[in-house]
């Protein structure tokens, strides 16, 4: 039987394992905030929670979509669409609270998610806690520990792509037990650049990979995928001499989104002075790790109380006189100093 050769090429578009080159191209890794947000960094990112800090920001402070004064956002507008919600992942895997920014609301979260996910913060203590009664801050955790059925076994390092660097990878091979077998699924191999996997864990959690060469959204990625899943007639259990390989990956990335910062918010006195998220992402033979934060402070603007309006022509203006039923005026005046016009008065 030909060898099904498998191996991953496109989990967050080809993230591989960081050298110094990779930490110098500010644009090799690009932290998204949406699944149709469209990259062209070769590696790319999505998670959801920055949405999930976006929905709560929305939903429980603003009370409606957010749209900024005199700034068109597609960023905005793509977030208000909430197409990633808290109903789309179970309640344990996340953590999110929000409230006037204090050192008490910082020691409720950090009790939070050591409670929630016996977990420690990477962000909150970069950030200001001075009390201050006109500063929101929304905040949200994400958290993912997975192993798959069997832990696959580990193989020999090897190159990625055109990087001759050797990565660590695991999987199947001849020597492998066949109860690894069980650990994953043939979603689809319409040839060697085309194909995807399934692999099934210990909890609710899949795992799904899909090699292609295409350069596309994540959400076109993910219905492509399914479309070419559901046409698929060939075999989708793991075969003797088919083989898996799938390099280790370990990442930390943080990011802001400085589009939807520094604008007032229409409707509101309201300004989103930070936004911030970060992605610490590991996957072994084991299994999976992810832990993702991200937080929203929003600060109040001073706005002038709006009573009656007050027609001061205390400045540059003009003057025209006209009859009653004409059409011209017979007199014009541009005034700009009224007190060197006045000197000249008899």
């Amino acid at each position: 039987m030909k060898k099904l050769l498998i191996s991953l090429a496109v989990l967050f578009m080809t993230i591989l394992s960081l050298c110094p080159a990779t930490m110098a191209n500010e644009q090799a890794i690009e932290v998204l905030p949406t699944m149709n947000w469209t990259s062209s960094a070769p590696n790319r990112i999505w998670v959801g929670t920055f949405q999930i800090v976006w929905n709560e920001f929305m939903d429980n402070i603003v009370k409606k979509p957010i749209k900024f004064v005199n700034y068109n956002s597609q960023m905005a507008k793509a977030l208000n669409k909430q197409d990633f919600k808290k109903t789309d992942i179970s309640e344990n895997s996340y953590y999110t609270k929000y409230g006037t920014v204090s050192p008490d609301l910082k020691t409720e979260i950090e009790n939070g998610i050591k409670e929630k996910f016996n977990e420690t913060s990477d962000i909150l203590d970069t950030l200001d806690w001075s009390y201050n009664p006109e500063k929101i801050l929304v905040y949200a955790m994400l958290k993912k520990d997975f192993k798959f059925l069997n832990a696959f076994d580990k193989l020999t390092p090897g190159t990625f792509a055109q990087n001759n660097t050797p990565v660590d990878y695991f999987g199947i091979n001849d020597k492998s037990d066949k109860k690894l077998y069980k650990n994953l699924k043939v979603m689809f191999y319409n040839n060697n650049e085309d194909f995807a996997v399934k692999l099934f864990t210990k909890d609710n959690d899949v795992v799904l990979l899909y090699r292609t060469n295409d350069d596309v959204t994540f959400d076109q990625y993910y219905k492509d995928l399914n479309k070419k899943a559901k046409k698929y007639n060939g075999k989708n259990k793991f075969q003797k001499d088919d083989e898996l390989r799938i390099p280790d990956i370990k990442l930390y990335q943080e990011t802001s989104f400085k589009d939807v910062e520094g604008h007032l918010i229409k409707g509101t006195n309201l300004k989103i002075d930070k936004t911030i998220e970060t992605v610490d992402f590991k996957m072994n033979n084991e299994g999976v790790e992810l832990k993702s934060e991200a937080a929203i402070i929003a600060k109040m603007c001073a706005i002038l109380p709006q009573t009656g309006r007050k027609f001061y022509f205390t400045d540059n203006f003009v003057l025209f006189l006209i009859e009653k039923n004409q059409n011209t005026p017979y007199f014009a005046m541009k005034v700009n100093d009224v007190e060197t016009l006045n000197k000249t008065g008899k």
